[in-house]
């Protein structure tokens, strides 16, 4: 879907982006992670043209974006940042709308969409007429989200889209765009610096510093095959979580005991909850073991053979 091949950004004498190459398949997560002023938001606007390249080549479905209209591949193209971007003089409904009626959609297709994206999106129909000045820094941001939603682009750049909010509310937000199906369905391109989100959100995190991509793989990959002592270091300070986040029972299939006589009495969770979710599971539903099927093979999982069958992928990977 997206091509980079050796891309530089220099503003005057400074380089934001040393010479980096990376591909986004179809349908991929793909988060750009790092601390402040390590090229991730300049390498996210050159995707849209917001900002020219200083050397390298960008391709959208096989397409060099220099050749193509800076204009119309933006509108083709959603697009949310940190502070929404919305415009204070439009209502609610006029911000959602923008893109469809540069797109020309006729007023009843457009008042459909906006009303289901806001209907998705938990935002109450009171809502509709009202300035963004009247609303919530959550409901700003979700206005924000079904604005980038709603031409119904096939890929989604996002830049910081929670990180002026509060945590609580940073959470609630970040969990209903995860549960769209719209986000299911795009590929997104997601610039963080927050560790936790990269993680929650990511299919592929691009782990950059100093304008370069140090690593990019799976959060897995980053985690249990880092290339050097930076990227191992970067997760030092939430490792433990974040092994618990990114490796599901699936991928500790091999490690998990076969012993399931009494597995057709137990409550089942998916083969891909990651060890997080799991341990969470039978915790709060107090349950001393649960069941998992993968491939039509069902095994039970309690809190000690969860934590045997993690050790034995760590010794392994």
């Amino acid at each position: 879907m997206i091509e980079a091949k050796n891309i530089t950004k220099k503003f005057r004498q400074q380089t934001a982006v040393d010479n980096i190459s990376f591909n986004i398949e179809e349908g991929e997560n793909f988060v750009l992670l790092g601390t402040s002023g390590c090229g991730k938001t300049t390498t996210l606007k050159m995707l849209n043209r917001l900002i020219e390249p200083t050397a390298g080549s960008i391709y959208i479905n096989q397409k060099n974006i220099e050749e193509q209209n800076a204009e119309t591949l933006r509108r083709s193209i959603g697009y949310v940042l940190q502070n929404t971007g919305l415009f204070p003089h439009y209502t609610v409904a006029e911000n959602i709308a923008v893109v469809p009626n540069l797109f020309k959609w006729n007023k009843e297709k457009i008042r459909l969409r906006v009303e289901e994206l806001m209907r998705k999106l938990h935002l109450s129909k009171e809502y509709y007429n009202a300035y963004p000045n009247e609303l919530s820094g959550g409901q700003q941001q979700r206005v924000g989200l079904a604005r980038a939603l709603a031409a119904d682009a096939a890929i989604l750049l996002m830049d910081e889209p929670f990180g002026a909010l509060d945590p609580i509310t940073r959470t609630k937000v970040r969990t209903d765009f995860i549960n769209l199906e719209e986000f299911k369905k795009k590929t997104i391109v997601l610039v963080t610096h927050d560790v936790q989100e990269a993680f929650e959100l990511a299919d592929r995190i691009c782990l950059m510093d100093k304008g370069k991509i140090i690593q990019t793989g799976t959060p897995a990959e980053l985690l249990f095959k880092p290339v050097d002592s930076f990227v191992k270091t970067f997760f030092d300070e939430q490792r433990l979580q974040l092994e618990y986040k990114s490796v599901t029972l699936q991928m500790l299939w091999q490690f998990l005991k076969d012993d399931h006589s009494n597995t057709s009495s137990l409550k089942e969770i998916s083969s891909q909850t990651n060890i997080w979710q799991a341990l969470e599971y039978l915790n709060t539903n107090n349950d001393d073991s649960v069941s998992t099927k993968n491939n039509n093979t069902v095994k039970e999982i309690n809190y000690a053979s969860l934590m045997h069958a993690f050790n034995q992928y760590k010794k392994y990977n």
